[in-house]
């Protein structure tokens, strides 16, 4: 049987049809949407929080999505080792959850970018860089204002320390440089993943990088091993 994804939407989602039609008509994944409102995720092997502006990110970008009834659920099954993506709102979300350690501050200038940029692959020591080589170089668009990855130094040597950093913001040829690191975050994090490894958080937008009509195909990296993982789980 394959894997079955779950797309969360909150009101304000932007990004939820772009996460459907990649997992759904590039991937050829079975996929469903999920209300907010949901909460029974008993028949989904994995799930995504997309990006957008979840309740409009009045108060704090994530900080009332975290609230909603689906949420308790989410967390429960990442608890019990479901994976679980988060992709930029979405990883503000698993933030204030707490399910993933930090915090996101306004971007270094204050403005929102949309932007292409390059990640570098930090390990594969993750369900979803499996199949990408340690060191690669990822071209995957983002669009944020709030994307300024923050954590005390206590917390982040124990993020580099347990392999947990999983893509840094750098050049082409995959140099972590400041001047590459547009947001400002700590250590140019661009993605991070939990203790247990099912959970990851990014910022830049994988599901948007899944063709190359439109830029770049580098994100279907992430979901094939993804989608390696679950069929030999």
């Amino acid at each position: 049987m394959s894997a079955k994804f779950g797309v969360i939407v909150f009101p304000g989602s932007n990004c939820d049809h772009d996460a459907y039609h990649a997992l759904a008509h590039i991937m050829n994944a079975e996929t469903k949407f999920l209300w907010h409102k949901d909460t029974d995720l008993s028949d989904i092997d994995f799930l995504l929080i997309p990006g957008g502006f979840s309740y409009g990110d009045y108060l704090r970008s994530g900080a009332i999505a975290r609230f909603s009834p689906i949420m308790q659920s989410v967390i429960d099954f990442a608890q019990k080792g479901g994976p679980v993506l988060g992709i930029c709102n979405g990883f503000q979300i698993l933030l204030e959850a707490g399910l993933l350690p930090g915090a996101m501050m306004h971007n270094q200038q204050l403005r929102f970018v949309c932007k292409q940029t390059h990640i570098r692959c930090e390990t594969s020591d993750s369900l979803f860089t499996r199949n990408i080589e340690q060191g690669k170089v990822l071209q995957i668009p983002v669009a944020h204002g709030e994307g300024n990855y923050f954590t005390d130094q206590d917390q982040l040597k124990e993020l580099q320390d347990n392999d947990q950093v999983i893509f840094r913001y750098s050049d082409e040829e995959g140099n972590v440089t400041e001047e590459a690191n547009f947001n400002g975050s700590i250590d140019n994090i661009a993605g991070i993943c939990n203790k247990e490894r099912n959970i990851l958080g990014m910022m830049p937008h994988p599901e948007r990088a899944v063709e190359e009509l439109i830029g770049s195909d580098d994100g279907k990296l992430i979901f094939e091993s993804v989608l390696h993982e679950l069929s030999v789980a």
